[in-house]
């Protein structure tokens, strides 16, 4: 996942999501392709499904948040 420049198109920072999480319940998680569709933003966070969608061959299940640092 990247998030890019609206005036410049520079990449603003990028996150790997193929990988496993530790996640807040407890439940193993883990990310893959990202087939589906594009992030939602609300309340000044940005969520966005990791390893769902067509084409999934990690047959992940994560579903995450990213919010200001």
């Amino acid at each position: 996942m990247r998030a890019l420049s609206t005036t410049g198109g520079q990449v603003l920072w990028q996150y790997n999501t193929n990988r496993e999480f530790e996640t807040i319940n407890g439940v193993p998680a883990k990310g893959g392709s990202m087939g589906q569709a594009g992030a939602t933003v609300a309340s000044g966070m940005v969520f966005i499904g990791s390893g769902y969608g067509t084409g999934n061959t990690g047959k992940g299940n994560a579903l995450l948040a990213f919010g200001p640092e």
